[in-house]
């Protein structure tokens, strides 16, 4: 139930996994409004930022697609949003109860366009575009945009590599970039792909890529090149407007339209021979289509090679092998941009990659760089499913023994996959160090296999310690492991 001082309730409209909607009436002047509230009573540092986020980003913002909020009011120890009640409905449950046409597609397509178009000129990317965060009107087919929680202000942005299961947006629907694998930055265009996904949706009926497993869906945006069905339960798709979905949904950005205007240019072209002839002439998609941006490609060039070279030794790791690259060159020549090439079929493996960096400063710490990426790695599991958690924990209790705790001083994040575990005996010297080795190198054999290949990313190797140079000499001795 909603308890916020000068709101009344009327209903809960929707019930979520982190929000709570209610429809409610302001008291002071009885206007209809639209409160939603994050449904943990105590969030955490991210979710309170989101919610100013979507509130900061959006109150100053005059579009009619654009829901601009009421008011933010403090509510327990979070937010609760405030939006105007227009009486919309959100486009998923309006297309579900309605009887779709072609028509209203178009009418629906060109005003998001419209949308897209006004945020690029903002600078702002809304990273969440799909028919549930889209409201239209019954009668008069006005649309609006809402949740700009996870949305940035920056013309461009990098994605981190994390567990897919706790990526920002809806993983149905996001783009390759924004999936962390891809190499690239994220800009105004990783938009451009989700709107490409929600026409397709609105289109055939179904999405691009249906499965409930969340790296194959990550692999399919990646990698499978998206089909229209050869029968649409929804409508009779003109193939001129498949075209242009396909290019929406193109993996690499510079294949997808530049502006919003070239997009909005070709929908009107499709509708006005649509409404004339019922049918659709073929022409060239993005005729119009011009980039209002000086962008610079994110390709590689001139290192074709190194990538295969790398890519070669991957696919002798996936079929057994185990392998040590060594990648130099001066600072900023691009090494690091070499190696994230070797994302996209760690993907398709369903392998793990993970990096750490030696310090310049801190080489008296031994193996910063391996507990940072191990670290990283258990950050990576912790975000997977119960069950597949419970399968870690026993993979790795199975090859710890009782000497869990030897690896939990130096990575702490373990013992919140395996619990507490028992003290070990005290060792000095160089029994000490034999039994970490000994213990960290069955610890790494857990994660190393056929099914869930790893590769370790060590930065700046010529700051190493000695104590991790024999770690990685013990590593790939496979008599010591």
């Amino acid at each position: 139930m909603l308890n916020l001082t000068n709101y009344q309730q009327t209903n809960q409209i929707y019930l979520g996994t982190r929000t709570l909607v209610y429809k409610a009436v302001r008291e002071s002047d009885r206007q209809p409004v639209i409160v939603k509230v994050l449904r943990n009573p105590h969030p955490n540092f991210n979710e309170l930022l989101q919610w100013r986020n979507q509130y900061t980003i959006t109150r100053y913002l005059e579009h009619s697609a654009i829901v601009r909020p009421l008011a933010l009011e403090y509510y327990g120890h979070g937010y609760a949003l405030v939006m105007p009640d227009d009486g919309g409905l959100s486009l998923s449950e309006y297309w579900q109860t309605s009887d779709p046409n072609l028509g209203d597609f178009f009418t629906i397509a060109i005003q998001l366009t419209e949308a897209l178009h006004y945020l690029s000129k903002q600078r702002i990317i809304h990273k969440d575009i799909k028919p549930a965060n889209i409201l239209i009107h019954p009668q008069t087919k006005q649309i609006k945009l809402i949740d700009f929680s996870i949305s940035s202000l920056l013309p461009k942005e990098q994605q981190q590599l994390i567990n897919p299961n706790i990526l920002e947006g809806t993983l149905a629907y996001i783009s390759p970039e924004q999936t962390g694998r891809m190499n690239r930055g994220i800009d105004y265009r990783t938009d451009f792909y989700s709107l490409g996904v929600t026409f397709f949706e609105l289109l055939t009926g179904k999405l691009p890529f249906e499965t409930n497993d969340s790296m194959e869906l990550v692999h399919s945006h990646i990698a499978q090149a998206v089909e229209f069905p050869a029968s649409s339960e929804q409508l009779e798709i003109p193939a001129m407007l498949k075209k242009v979905v396909l290019k929406l949904m193109a993996k690499n950005a510079e294949e997808r339209y530049q502006s919003a205007l070239g997009l909005k240019h070709d929908l009107e072209r499709c509708l006005e021979q649509w409404k004339a002839t019922g049918e659709i002439t073929q022409f060239e998609v993005g005729e119009r289509d011009v980039c209002e941006r000086f962008i610079i490609p994110e390709k590689l060039y001139g290192r074709e090679k190194e990538v295969q070279t790398l890519l070669n030794s991957f696919e002798r790791v996936v079929g057994g092998a185990r392998e040590l690259m060594l990648v130099a060159g001066f600072s900023g020549i691009g090494k690091t941009a070499v190696v994230n090439e070797v994302h996209k079929p760690i993907v398709r493996q369903r392998g793990y990659f993970i990096k750490g960096k030696f310090d310049q400063f801190n080489r008296n710490i031994p193996f910063s760089a391996f507990v940072q990426a191990f670290r990283d790695l258990m950050g990576q599991l912790l975000s997977e499913s119960d069950a597949e958690l419970t399968n870690w924990k026993a993979k790795i209790l199975d090859a710890m023994g009782e000497n869990g705790q030897v690896i939990i001083e130096v990575i702490p994040e373990l013992e919140q996959i395996i619990g507490k575990q028992l003290p070990v005996p005290e060792l000095s010297g160089s029994a000490a160090q034999n039994r970490f080795n000994l213990l960290f190198g069955k610890f790494v054999q857990v994660f190393t296999t056929k099914e869930h290949p790893l590769v370790i990313f060590l930065d700046d190797l010529q700051w190493a310690d000695s104590a991790s140079l024999n770690l990685v000499k013990l590593l790939m001795d496979e008599s010591e492991t």
